[in-house]
Parts: C-alpha cells; structure tokens; sequence
C-alpha cells in the first residue's frame, strides 16, 4: 500500500471509529458531519472526499465492524470453504452455536450500530452485505448436498433472509431475549427447511 492510500485508509478508519463512539452515546439522527470531523481530528473537507453522506459512513461502518470480527474469528473466506468442503455430510451446516453464540454475542455488544443499520437497509442493502458474506458459506454447502444448481440462488436468498428476519426482531426488542433463545431459534427453522430438503431426496 502506497504512502497516501495508507494515509486515506487511516483518515477512513478514524471516521469510522469516532463515529462509532458518538453512535453508542446518541441516536444517528442527531449526530452531525461537525462531530465526526471534531472526534476524529479531521475536516468536513476530508470528510465529503470519503463520503457523500453520514448514511455512507454509516455503511463504510458495518463492513469495518464486519471485517473486525471475522478477523477476530479468524474465519477467512478461503480457510472456511476447505473445512466446508471435509466436513461430514451429516454435520454440513453452519447454524450450530458454535458458529451462532460468538455472532450474536457481537451483535448485542453493537446493537446501537445494527439497529440503526437495519432501520436504513433499504438505502444500504444491508440484505446485499450478508449475501456477500454468506455466499461462501452456503453454496458449497448446498453444492455438497447436491441440490440442484437451479435451486441453489432461491435457498441461499431464503436462508438469509430469515436469518435476518430473526436478527432484525432481536434488535428491534433491544436484543432483550438471551442469546441461547436466538439461537434456538435459528438453529429450529434451519434444521426444519434442511430436514424437508433432504426428504426430497
């Protein structure tokens, strides 16, 4: 990386946190362009060379704290699809607490930055970001399963959005249930659609 996209990088990521700090002590509706630049020690110049609207920093933010996490995870796109691809059929799905507990765990500790997120996901496609994310877990899994290449667009679309169904109620409800609840939950509608899949087999 070259000196001044290091320094662009940097500046990106300062915004990011400063935002972030101001999002746990107020509602995003009342924090303005001036704060950030204020807390993150640049000026509003800077601040419309990375984004055109607090809704852009808003969207920069969830990937950062994605990235962050799956690093945290150490789940790298590559290594997980080799472990996909040498689990044993009976054990190929992901929706186990395992996987599940750290994620939820996550998501309360940002609740303030999900919910705002989920309340603008028409502007921010956030439905979009998880595809992306999750692609590269549930079409090996699905491929491994030999469902029918056709199918596979369909399944992954309604997997996801459930899911995100389930975590949007969570948060809307102040993320209130325990997280052994939730994930309960998401591991009953994911074995239940997996169960009818493979009666059709």
């Amino acid at each position: 990386m070259k000196k001044s996209e290091s320094k662009y990088f940097n500046t990106a990521v300062r915004m990011d946190q400063a935002f972030l700090e101001l999002l746990e002590k107020k509602d995003m509706e009342y924090i303005t362009v001036k704060e950030i630049c204020e807390a993150a020690s640049v000026n509003r110049s800077t601040f419309y060379l990375h984004y055109e609207t607090i809704d852009d920093l808003l969207a920069e933010s969830v990937q950062y704290m994605n990235q962050h996490f799956q690093e945290h995870m150490k789940l790298g796109a590559e290594r997980f699809v080799s472990k996909i691809r040498e689990y044993p059929l009976n054990e190929l799905y992901l929706v186990t607490p395992k996987y599940l507990i750290p994620y939820l765990e996550y998501i309360r500790q940002n609740k303030r930055l999900f919910r705002t997120a989920l309340k603008k996901s028409g502007s921010l496609r956030l439905d979009g970001t998880y595809r992306r994310m999750m692609h590269h877990v549930f079409l090996p899994i699905l491929e491994r399963l030999r469902v029918p290449e056709a199918d596979r667009e369909y399944m992954v679309a309604f997997y996801i959005s459930g899911l995100m169904a389930i975590l949007s109620e969570w948060l809307k409800h102040d993320c209130e249930d325990s997280i052994e609840h939730i994930c309960a939950i998401m591991e009953q509608c994911v074995m239940r659609g997996r169960g009818k899949q493979e009666e059709r087999k």
